[in-house]
C-alpha cells in the first residue's frame, strides 16, 4: 500500500485526483498505475485500470490469476468490472469511497453471486493515510478556487 500511496502522490503532483494502485504477484510488483484521466483525456484512466494494463503487459496475459491489486481508494464499478475480467484473486484497498465505491460503500459488486468471478476484498488498510490524501487534495482545490474568486 505504501507504493500505491506514492503513486497517488504522483497523481496529485500532476493535478489528478490522488489514487494509486499496484498489482503484486508472488510478492513482486508487476503493475503500477495512478489516476490520470484528465491529462490522458481518458475516462478509463483510473489507477486500477492503469495498474491492470501495466501488469498484463508485464506478464504477457490479460488474465491475472493469483495477483493482488492494492489500491488507495475503494474501486468504482468500472474498475470492479476490469478486476473481474482480469481474474484478479484479491483486492486490498485503503479508504472507502462513499460516492462511487463498488466494494460495499454504494454497491458491493464483489459479493454479487450472479457474476462469474469473485475476488477476495480487504478494505481499510492504511485508510487514514489513503483517505486523508484525497481529502487534502480536494481541500486544496477548494482553497485555490476561493483565492482565485474575485472579491
Amino acid at each position: 500500500m505504501t507504493e500505491a500511496l506514492e503513486l497517488a502522490r504522483e497523481a496529485w503532483r500532476l493535478g489528478e485526483v490522488p489514487v494509486g494502485a499496484v498489482v503484486v504477484q508472488d510478492g513482486k510488483v508487476v503493475g503500477r498505475g495512478f489516476n490520470h484521466p484528465i491529462a490522458a483525456h481518458d475516462p478509463t484512466g483510473h489507477a486500477e485500470i492503469m495498474a491492470l494494463r501495466d501488469a498484463a503487459r508485464s506478464l504477457g496475459n490479460y488474465r491475472l490469476p493469483g495477483c493482488t491489486l492494492y489500491v488507495t481508494i475503494e474501486p468504482c464499478a468500472m474498475c470492479a468490472g476490469a478486476i473481474f475480467h482480469a481474474r484478479v484473486a484479491r483486492v486490498v484497498y485503503g479508504a472507502r469511497e462513499p460516492k462511487t465505491g463498488a466494494a460495499g460503500s454504494v454497491v458491493d459488486l464483489f459479493a454479487e453471486e450472479r457474476l462469474n468471478h469473485h475476488a477476495e476484498v480487504v478494505g481499510g488498510i492504511m485508510a487514514e493515510d489513503c483517505g486523508g490524501l484525497v481529502s487534502a487534495f480536494f481541500a486544496a482545490k477548494r482553497q485555490a478556487r476561493r483565492e482565485a474568486a474575485p472579491p
